[in-house]
């Protein structure tokens, strides 16, 4: 069986931590996709989300 990497730690194997899961603005929580980390522009119909890199495998 193959190990999956951690999406965060790319020198990581995937343990399920779950710290993949936390919110990104409330450290105490599990993302829920509630969108509040999505920075909205007013000048911009559209929400903006900032990719640092894509990986394909």
């Amino acid at each position: 069986m193959l190990n999956k990497k951690c999406v965060l730690y790319e020198e990581k194997i995937c343990d399920n931590c779950g710290e993949c899961d936390i919110c990104d603005l409330d450290h105490g929580k599990i993302c829920d996709n509630c969108g509040k980390c999505i920075d909205y522009s007013p000048e911009c119909k559209f929400a903006e989300i900032n990719i640092e890199k894509i990986i394909t495998e």
